[in-house]
């Protein structure tokens, strides 16, 4: 029988309560991914043909897993945290003698749970509208997991950080949201001007995208093996960040 460590009593938690309410959690992001879907490609499915072969469609498909993989496990722990201050019950998790490392396996931890949860959901009704390939379905995994967990710790940052809601929302629509956006999940970077696609290069939510997607194609704008050493390298340093934050009780301990 295994023990329930603090940690996983709160990892159990932080993930009963975006499940919960998985209709909105989890409902919710896989709709918004599928009108997208419906909407571009069906727009742009003629006309455009991305790797030379590929259809516009199946190129969409794995870009809006991740992208719905990543504003998932960012609002996840993001929100958790926050709404916790707000109300006040934050409190009661300060009171356990829970180390700051368990802080950072439970939270970081459902994010991820939460994020693949939501890729999941929003692959199995998207693939019902084009059939991409998995010609490395481990770097699939790899991707999925190192992303939910980067945003999932930019998400803890951010809501140790904000202090009210208003907050927390400057931080998801000036700086989450555009760097998704703008990561190749509707294109690839190799259709840019020159200039955009050096700028394309200094956003590390495009190297999460673009290395998913070679899993399902094997072909990327960039080298796999140089998306992971970025993504891997970005996520070590928001968690050192993410990790002194908590040690520190920053803006949770008086």
């Amino acid at each position: 029988m295994i023990a329930v460590t603090g940690w996983r009593a709160l990892l159990y938690k932080e993930t009963l309560r975006f499940w919960k309410v998985g209709f909105q959690t989890v409902g919710a992001p896989v709709l918004t991914a599928l009108l997208y879907l419906m909407v571009f490609g069906h727009v742009l499915e003629d006309h455009v043909k991305v790797y030379g072969t590929v259809g516009y469609t199946a190129f969409l498909v794995p870009g809006l897993v991740m992208m719905s993989v990543l504003q998932n496990a960012f609002a996840n722990s993001s929100s958790s945290i926050i709404q916790s201050k707000i109300m006040g019950n934050l409190v009661f998790v300060l009171l356990t003698p829970l180390s700051h490392w368990g802080w950072f396996f439970a939270y970081v931890g459902s994010s991820v749970i939460r994020g693949l949860a939501v890729g999941l959901g929003v692959f199995v009704v998207t693939v019902l509208f084009a059939q991409p390939s998995f010609v490395a379905p481990v770097w699939i995994l790899v991707f999925a997991l190192l992303g939910s967990a980067m945003l999932g710790t930019l998400g803890l940052i951010a809501g140790l950080w904000a202090e009210k809601f208003d907050q927390m929302a400057v931080f998801q629509n000036f700086l989450i949201m555009p760097m998704t956006f703008l990561s190749g999940v509707f294109y690839s970077i190799g259709s840019l001007p020159p200039f955009w696609q050096n700028v394309s290069h200094l956003n590390p939510f495009f190297y999460m995208i673009d290395g998913f997607r070679y899993g399902f194609f094997g072909v990327s704008d960039a080298s796999p093996w140089l998306s992971l050493g970025i993504v891997g390298t970005a996520w070590l340093v928001v968690s050192a960040i993410a990790i002194h934050l908590l040690r520190i009780g920053y803006k949770i301990r008086g």
